[in-house]
């Protein structure tokens, strides 16, 4: 018996493209604030489900995009993302099997993680955040972590996402 070949690669594509679509998306000024970081959950939704094709690379090069699409200095979320990714890999196996709040628990320790190494970055820059509302999109991202997975998990078994 010959293992299947991955399928769905331009489902997984098309997801990152929405996270990113939701990432530049206008919102008010107070509401601004409150936006997830949406590439981040959507890499680490595929570094979960799907360990052997999404890695430290894709997470680079989602981080990339996310610089372009925020007019950051280049490099520094896809430096966060990479880191992101490696973690989640390396836990993977143990997050999986969380219960959909504990889970949410693990994504706010990762967005906080990714956002600690963006101020690091930004303070060797001279850049330092306003307010403490800096730290809200962590908390924003793990309170929608169970619609996320539960939309994603959904479309990967649609699909057949392998």
């Amino acid at each position: 018996m010959t293992p299947r070949a991955p399928q769905g690669g331009w489902i997984i594509v098309a997801t990152f493209i929405v996270a990113f679509i939701l990432t530049i998306v206008p919102l008010p000024g107070w509401l601004a604030h409150l936006r997830p970081e949406w590439a981040a959950l959507v890499l680490i939704y595929w570094c979960m489900a799907l360990p052997q094709r999404i890695g430290v690379g894709i997470g680079w090069i989602t981080g990339l995009f996310v610089d372009v699409l925020r007019a950051e200095l280049l490099g520094q979320y896809a430096l966060a993302f990479a880191l992101i990714a490696y973690v989640t890999l390396h836990l993977h196996r143990r997050v999986r099997v969380f219960p959909l709040w504990q889970q949410a628990a693990s994504v706010l320790v990762l967005i906080a993680l990714e956002q600690m190494l963006i101020l690091w970055v930004k303070g060797i820059m001279g850049q330092s955040p306003q307010s403490w509302t800096y730290w809200l999109p962590s908390l924003t991202s793990m309170l929608i972590w169970p619609l996320v997975y539960i939309l994603l998990r959904g479309v990967r078994r649609y699909y057949r996402i392998t």
